[in-house]
């Protein structure tokens, strides 16, 4: 059993939250991460800003403005750069990054990373290649992330009502992706609706938020296309409302590290159309379990595909079940395990 401790400076959250309300990429991966190690039993401390002090399954939660321990055997130290300079005395430490590597590059970075050379953690082929290789810090390697138990154990299921569903950033294409539903999509598919989980709170910064509310106003506005927008959802709720759609639907950033988003969607075996841009040509195998495509019409025939195809949407959605049976966060566990060794 190892001693292991995960410190993320951002936002405030902590293990229940991810129960109670939608968080974020990067915080629902944190959360997550320090599960499945307790689950591996491991003695687990987590420490976030304003976490309260608690015991949620396995891991010992407290607010980071309170100190972290100085020894640990693993030190995760979650994207932010203040997190570098604590648990000096941990045995090995490892930088988790989550967005494009390239903020790393700014010197409050650089200096941190070149002293402590921590091992960096990146989520796919495409995350890993925008650090470039002179940039500090110590080994790399990649660690896939994992999707919540909430997605997982799906099983095989009819078509359903042609239904497509977005759940990403509503800052990443949600607008364009509206006006291509409301021309190219849902003319040649009456009735087919255009389902939006998405909101600015999710992020915890308020100036996101500020940016995000207008997006979902102007989409928001145009249920006549059979767009609805609703609410973003607590994971388990979420996958129950992504279990009813047929088509996830999303043309992507080059922010896209790894999408989650879309993880979770192949997860629940809903076939995907995404865009060719960031880390979603690693999430979906094109024609396999969904479509990457390189433009808009290319996106708007391969929905049409697959809202109208039934024997198309069986196979691919048979596909995805298969291909995300260990989709789960042990491995990712697992693999932070072995860097503790």
């Amino acid at each position: 059993m190892a001693a292991i401790v995960l410190a993320d400076d951002g936002v405030v959250f902590d293990g229940p939250a991810a129960a109670e309300r939608a968080l974020g990429g990067a915080e629902t991966a944190f959360v997550a991460l320090a599960e499945a190690l307790a689950a591996r039993g491991h003695a687990v401390r987590a420490l976030a800003r304003g976490a309260r002090r608690l015991q949620h399954r396995g891991v010992v939660w407290a607010p980071i403005e309170a100190g972290v321990p100085e020894r640990a055997d693993l030190y995760v130290a979650n994207r932010g750069h203040r997190v570098l300079g604590w648990c000096r005395g941990a045995r090995r430490t490892v930088f988790w990054v989550h967005n494009p590597a390239r903020y790393l590059l700014k010197w409050r970075y650089q200096w941190p990373l070149a002293r402590r050379r921590p091992i960096l953690v990146f989520t796919g082929a495409y995350h890993a290649a925008t650090y470039p290789v002179w940039g500090m810090g110590g080994r790399r390697c990649i660690v896939p992330l994992g999707v919540s138990e909430a997605f997982l154990g799906a099983r095989e299921r009819p078509p359903p009502p042609p239904v497509a569903i977005f759940t990403s950033n509503p800052l990443r294409g949600l607008e364009a992706l509206a006006d291509l539903w409301a021309t190219a999509i849902r003319p040649r598919v009456p009735g087919a609706r255009l389902l939006v989980h998405a909101g600015g709170g999710v992020y915890g910064d308020p100036r996101t938020a500020e940016r995000i509310a207008p997006v979902l106003e102007r989409v928001a506005a145009r249920a006549a296309d059979g767009i609805d927008v609703r609410p973003p959802l607590p994971k388990t709720e979420l996958a129950r409302a992504m279990a009813a759609c047929r088509l996830f639907l999303y043309a992507g950033s080059p922010d896209e590290t790894f999408c989650l988003a879309a993880a979770e969607a192949q997860a629940l075996g809903l076939p995907a159309v995404v865009g060719r841009v960031g880390a979603l040509p690693e999430r979906v195998a094109d024609g396999v379990t969904g479509f990457v495509v390189d433009d808009a019409a290319a996106m708007a025939d391969a929905a049409f595909r697959l809202l109208t195809d039934d024997p198309l949407w069986q196979n691919q959605h048979r596909a995805a079940l298969a291909r995300s049976a260990d989709a789960g966060w042990d491995a990712a566990a697992a693999a932070f395990e072995a860097l503790a060794a």
